[in-house]
């Protein structure tokens, strides 16, 4: 399973650290993404297996890409796993109703990432 392609999506340079650390360590490949739009345009152009998606972000919130991600032919079978600050129910409905896969939430234990990604992919 390692040596899939991961995209990593989030505007804090720590949370995208403590997020890349571990799926490298297990033999993933990632690719990293700040915002939205470049979340978006390189979901299209390096077809990951996975999407490990922030919600609160610029541009373009994880919710929209999601959405948008999930309704194009060309990435509509990539699984996202949501990775947020946002805990409410409302937040992981509205998460999964927009076409996530999976929802996590921060501070996250680097075991159930990587479970759940094993999983999804």
């Amino acid at each position: 399973m390692a040596h899939e392609k991961i995209l990593v999506v989030d505007d804090s340079p720590t949370d995208l650290a403590l997020m890349t650390t571990p799926l490298e360590s297990a033999g993933y490949q990632v690719i990293t993404a700040i915002d939205g739009e470049e979340a978006l345009e390189k979901a299209v152009r390096e077809q990951p297996g996975l999407i490990v998606l922030d919600i609160i972000l610029p541009k373009k919130n994880g919710f929209q890409v999601c959405r948008q991600l999930k309704t194009a032919p060309e990435t509509q079978d990539i699984k996202i796993l949501m990775l947020t600050k946002k805990t409410q129910d409302s937040d992981r409905f509205w998460g999964l109703k927009q076409g996530g896969d999976e929802y996590m939430t921060k501070p996250f234990d680097d075991e159930e990432l990587l479970a759940n990604v094993a999983r999804l992919l």
